[in-house]
């Protein structure tokens, strides 16, 4: 039997998600600022995620793309979790899914990639900030070796993953993709983010503000736990297929 929150996810006629670093953990993906979080562990970290500082400090840059050459994203697969949301956006449930994730695990679990709304940027693509040239990084990261700060193939350039780093604008049309799907959504699940990043986190708000519930799926708390109308701390793994399965039948 449907538990009471199955159940209204059931009865909502669009689902809207936000997904965070917890979803891809049990995948082999750490986040960022749980116990064994990147920056919990090296707090220094922060810097190579500063936009500024890596335009202006070759150093930085060659730190940070052997980072991004080493990050085990190239690895993972996706879990139970992801699997259940793309099943779910197959079924033509969901209203749309906002991940602040760059590991692009939802599209590797069958999710079609204009239907991921990607408000962090992706680690598969690299951008010249001179040119704007953008090329897959795993063409990028065998350069490496012989240029340990590659430039651009086309101008000369300085590259960058093309992700969102501090002191960078989030995309206008990227925001607008989000908030509606937060809008027009009757549930709004927001799953393994610690909703204290903006403008992701204020989604909650678009979608309780056009009368959906909000329902947070997190191993620790929150600042919207309170305004919530279920919070669950089980394993996302084993949460999130529970609640989405509400849907078969």
């Amino acid at each position: 039997m449907a538990t009471d929150v199955e159940t209204r996810v059931r009865s909502a006629r669009r689902v809207g998600i936000l997904t965070g670093a917890g979803i891809s953990t049990d995948s082999g993906i750490p986040d960022f600022r749980g116990p064994n979080g990147v920056w919990t562990r090296s707090p220094d970290a922060t810097r190579l995620f500063d936009y500024d500082t890596y335009m202006s400090e070759p150093d930085v840059r060659r730190e940070v793309w052997r980072m991004r050459r080493d990050n085990p994203a190239w690895e993972a697969t996706p879990n139970a979790a992801h699997r259940a949301i793309a099943d779910m956006d197959a079924a033509g449930r969901l209203s749309g899914l906002v991940t602040q994730n760059i590991d692009g695990l939802h599209q590797a679990a069958g999710m079609p990639a204009e239907r991921v709304i990607e408000v962090h940027g992706t680690l598969h693509w690299v951008l010249c900030m001179a040119c704007g040239l953008r090329t897959p990084t795993r063409d990028v990261l065998p350069r490496l070796d012989s240029e340990p700060d590659p430039a651009c193939p086309e101008c000369g350039g300085i590259q960058k993953v093309d992700t969102i780093s501090f002191g960078q604008t989030l995309k206008t049309h990227v925001l607008e993709a989000a908030a509606m799907a937060a809008a027009e959504c009757d549930v709004f699940l927001a799953i393994g983010t610690t909703l204290t990043v903006n403008p992701a986190a204020g989604l909650c708000d678009v979608a309780m503000d056009h009368g959906a519930d909000l329902i947070v799926v997190n191993a620790d708390p929150t600042p919207y736990d309170d305004r919530a109308v279920a919070v669950i701390r089980d394993p996302i793994v084993e949460a999130v297929p529970a609640l989405l399965r509400a849907n078969e039948g």
